[in-house]
């Protein structure tokens, strides 16, 4: 098995190339984005070397305190990330994102890494962190497709709701089909992901491990943890955020409380 190899700031500083190349794509056409993309790779670049100047220290002291005081905050600011992608927002819609987010973190994680992969001890931050990261990551993007897609068929396609309602349907029943659509929306890219996985493209948990020098199948076994336990979170957290969205939007009779929502800044 050949020895990992070490990147220095030359191999970055190449690497930058990559990314002019496409901002020079984006002016050449017109795009209007080289500006938007070279600010978020400037982002990268700080964020990634913060985080990882973070985990080295985290990962050296090797504390629960450290580790738990991480995932909270990922988890607060992963929660931020996805209410702020939606067109439309509601009081309350960051608490809720949260709540969402903690809730699939906490149950997923906790499955995959005190039960699947037996983690010892249980905060070892070598495998919390990351598989958390993971979770929080692919689970707010999921959350904010499905959040929405919800707000949206409520401000769009609202008559269609208080007619069921007119009909006499409960609130339950009536919400149905917009909670569903939302749910769906939501797991869209990780049922893309995990269709294409081996095929189309190698998922990044394998493709890290066969660069860090793991056998192959054992990378594909961690893979496949990978995508189940992501789409576990998604359908978990997407469910959890339209039926909380959906008891801020609606009264107990099926009211539509469509006046707390509006667009978002």
């Amino acid at each position: 098995m050949s020895a990992l190899i070490q990147l220095d700031m030359l191999d970055l500083a190449l690497a930058t190339v990559l990314v002019v190349a496409a901002g020079a794509i984006s002016l050449a056409f017109r795009l209007g984005i080289a500006r938007r993309l070279g600010v978020a790779a400037l982002r990268t670049v700080l964020q990634l070397g913060l985080i990882g100047l973070v985990l080295r220290k985290v990962f050296a002291l090797e504390s629960a305190t450290l580790v738990i005081a991480l995932v909270l905050a990922m988890t607060v600011l992963a929660a931020r990330e996805a209410a702020s992608r939606t067109a439309r927002t509601y009081r309350g819609i960051l608490l809720d994102a949260f709540l969402a987010m903690s809730a699939s973190c906490l149950l997923v994680g906790g499955i995959v890494t005190q039960v699947v992969v037996g983690v010892t001890p249980w905060y070892a931050p070598q495998y919390v962190i990351p598989l958390l990261g993971m979770i929080l990551g692919n689970s707010l993007t999921g959350v904010a497709l499905c959040l929405d897609r919800f707000l949206e068929h409520l401000a769009s396609r609202h008559a269609e709701v208080e007619l069921r309602l007119a009909f006499g349907a409960t609130r339950r029943e009536a919400l149905a089909e917009p909670l569903r659509t939302a749910v769906r929306t939501g797991l869209v890219p990780i049922i893309n992901s995990m269709a294409a996985a081996g095929i189309v493209s190698l998922p990044g948990m394998m493709t890290g491990q066969i660069l860090a020098g793991s056998p192959p199948l054992q990378a594909v076994a961690y893979q496949i943890v990978v995508m189940f336990m992501i789409a576990a979170a998604v359908a978990l957290g997407s469910m959890i955020i339209a039926l909380v969205a959906a008891r801020r939007l609606a009264a107990p009779d099926g009211r539509l409380l469509l006046d707390r929502l509006r667009a978002a800044r």
